[in-house]
C-alpha cells in the first residue's frame, strides 16, 4: 500500500489492479545465466530499430547485467531519450514488439515509463524509459557499474536477494522494499566514486 498526500494528511491508497497483477507473481532468484547478455543484445537491436530517432542509448541494467550475479530471470533494459516527452511517443513502437505499457508504475516513479514483455506471465524483459542524464538514468547506471566493479558488493546483494526471496516469495512488493536500503547505499557510493 502506498500513501497519497492530501491537503491535511496522508491517506492510504490501494495500488491499481494492474500493478497488483504485476506484483502477484512469485519471486524466484535463479543462478546467473550466461545467455542473459545475448538476450539483452538481441532485444537492444529490436528496440533501437523500433525507436528510430527517438532514442539515444539502450543499456543493460539490473542484476542480469552483472556476470555471475543470481537474479530474477528478467532482462532489465534502460532506454534513454533526449527529452522525457519523447518517451510517451515511443510507447506505440515498443507495443508493436510485444511490450505492455504499465502507466500505473509511474505513480511510484514518475520520471520513467515502464513496459514489460511479454504481455502474459512469466515476463522476460522490462523496459525502463527515462531521459538520459536524469536522476533515474544516473542512479541505475551507478548501481550497475558499482556492482560490476565490486564483486564483494555483488555477493552481498545476491545474499540479500536470496534471503528476501525466501522470506517474501509471494510478496513482490515486500521483496522490493527489502532491497531499497542496500540499493540506495550502493547508488550513493557509485555516484560519489564516479565524480
Amino acid at each position: 500500500m502506498t500513501l497519497a498526500a492530501s491537503k491535511d494528511e496522508p491517506r492510504a491508497v490501494s495500488p491499481p489492479e494492474k500493478v497488483l497483477r504485476l506484483m502477484d507473481t512469485p519471486v524466484v532468484i535463479e543462478a546467473y545465466d550466461p545467455r542473459w547478455p545475448r538476450m539483452f543484445e538481441k532485444e537492444r537491436s529490436r528496440i533501437l530499430a523500433a525507436l528510430g530517432s527517438h532514442r539515444i542509448a539502450v543499456e543493460h541494467v539490473g542484476s542480469t547485467a552483472v556476470p555471475g550475479l543470481a537474479a530474477k530471470p528478467i532482462i532489465d533494459i534502460l532506454a534513454g531519450v533526449t527529452d522525457f516527452d519523447d518517451a510517451a511517443r515511443c510507447i506505440p513502437s515498443l507495443e508493436t514488439l510485444g511490450y505492455e505499457y504499465l502507466p500505473e508504475r509511474e505513480l511510484e516513479t514518475p520520471d520513467r515509463k515502464f513496459l514489460a514483455r511479454p504481455r502474459t506471465r512469466p515476463r522476460t524483459h522490462h523496459v525502463h524509459m527515462a531521459a538520459v542524464g536524469s536522476d533515474f538514468w544516473i542512479r541505475h547506471l551507478a548501481f550497475r557499474d558499482y556492482l560490476l566493479a565490486h564483486a564483494d558488493a555483488a555477493a552481498e546483494y545476491e545474499a540479500l536477494k536470496r534471503a528476501l526471496a525466501a522470506k517474501f516469495r509471494e510478496d513482490r512488493e515486500a521483496y522490493t522494499e527489502g532491497k531499497t536500503e542496500f540499493v540506495r547505499r550502493i547508488e550513493g557510493i557509485g555516484l560519489r566514486s564516479s565524480r
